[in-house]
């Protein structure tokens, strides 16, 4: 099964990208393993990603802002998902600093309306020579704070 495009529905803050659960994403109970879950938000996350140019080909020099790492990782399970099919993934940015960034996700519905999972994630652009702490450029910083959720 792949991913099909759906309308996304009205949102606002974020992007939501559909996402493809297969039979065997599922556990020995029939549901969607705990690890996939992070797994399904980083294909999304690098769709959204590759949609505006920023791409990772095994260059680690050429990489640019996609030489970045985890740093932290929250997931809170809030309802099994039990069946393959499309899903959803809404993702969105918490805080966007100078080398690191924090984002918000929920694996969802493709409605966006029933949520599986949620959490966010750290990440820290890396330099590829030196493995330290890096700027995100300002291409990268501009398609950011797009993604930022309100405060408010």
């Amino acid at each position: 099964m792949t991913a099909e495009a759906l309308p996304a529905p009205a949102l606002s803050y974020g992007r939501l990208l559909p996402v493809s659960v297969h039979f065997d994403d599922l556990d020995a109970l029939g549901m969607l393993h705990n690890a996939r879950y992070p797994l399904l938000v980083e294909r999304a996350w690098t769709e959204l990603w590759q949609g505006h140019g920023i791409r990772f080909d095994g260059d680690w020099a050429a990489a640019g802002d996609a030489c970045n790492v985890v740093k932290e990782l929250l997931i809170s399970y809030e309802a099994p998902v039990t069946r393959p099919g499309t899903y959803a993934v809404h993702l969105w940015l918490e805080r966007l600093g100078t080398t690191g960034l924090t984002y918000g996700f929920r694996l969802c519905s493709p409605d966006g309306a029933t949520t599986y999972a949620q959490g966010t994630r750290v990440l820290v652009r890396l330099d590829a020579a030196t493995l330290r702490p890096a700027p995100w450029s300002e291409s990268f910083r501009a398609v950011g704070r797009e993604l930022l959720r309100p405060r408010g």
